[in-house]
């Protein structure tokens, strides 16, 4: 019969096992600010550790789609998509058709629903990009229909957007997760998640959710620096920012 010690010793070696390294939200150059080609993040993804990435461009889905088809062993590529909803922008992982932009927020949801998928607030009080920011709309009047909230996003300047989205967290029982936000490849999983159990589901990640070991780290300023040039280069190709008319899955 083991001892107690040999059985502490497989509990925690099994613990081990039972651990996964996601990120919910990272951008490839599908979306108007970012130039990181999807298999370069894919393969920054698997050598930095991660085991599940959420690829969520700007109201598209094409780059997550290449990225889940030349994603290695190891590594779950999480289909998703960063949506400009009336309200203010929301992330979906586990969609398999893009969701419109410049719906209400609650519309928004319920396309994302309908698909089967899970719902989280990016970086809800950054000062420029958060929840509400120009629409005047309260997070707090969607916070029992969304899945998580960001508590820190590694973009976000400062730290009293990410210390006040972690209070939003505590406030509506939410889990907060933190996120890399990354727009090149030298951010890919500069922020992680630690959790326990299979989140490569959407019934997994919610379970998985209960309990997270957030890692917390940002990139150097200097590499933002990058995103109006990304931005230009994209307009120029035409990838701008696709209005919310458009059809989903579209270019402009």
């Amino acid at each position: 019969m083991p001892s107690s010690t040999e059985e502490s010793a497989e509990g925690d070696e099994r613990s081990v096992r039972d651990r996964a390294f996601i990120d919910l939200h990272c951008h490839t150059s599908s979306s108007f600010d970012s130039l990181a080609d999807p298999g370069a993040v894919v393969r920054a993804a698997a050598a930095r550790g991660l085991t599940h990435l959420a690829v969520t461009d700007h109201d598209r889905i094409d780059g997550a789609l290449r990225a889940r088809d030349s994603a290695p062993d190891g590594l779950t590529i999480i289909v998703g998509e960063e949506i400009k909803t009336a309200d203010g922008d929301l992330v979906a992982v586990f969609i398999e058709k893009a969701v419109q932009p410049g719906m209400s927020a609650l519309e928004t949801i319920a396309a994302i629903r309908g698909q089967g998928g899970l719902v989280g607030i990016p970086h809800p009080f950054d000062r420029t990009r958060g929840y509400g920011r120009k629409s005047g709309a309260d997070p707090a009047a969607i916070a029992r229909a969304v899945d998580w909230v960001e508590i820190y996003n590694a973009r976000v300047i400062g730290s009293s957007a990410n210390e006040e989205a972690a209070l939003f967290a505590r406030e509506y029982s939410l889990p907060g997760l933190c996120a890399s936000d990354s727009h090149t490849v030298f951010e890919v999983g500069v922020s992680y998640n630690i959790v326990h159990g299979d989140p490569s589901t959407p019934g997994g990640l919610l379970a998985a959710l209960t309990e997270v070991d957030i890692q917390p780290h940002r990139a150097s300023y200097y590499v933002r620096a990058w995103t109006p040039v990304a931005k230009i280069i994209q307009s120029m190709r035409g990838n701008g920012r696709r209005p919310a008319h458009s059809s989903p899955g579209e270019r402009r």
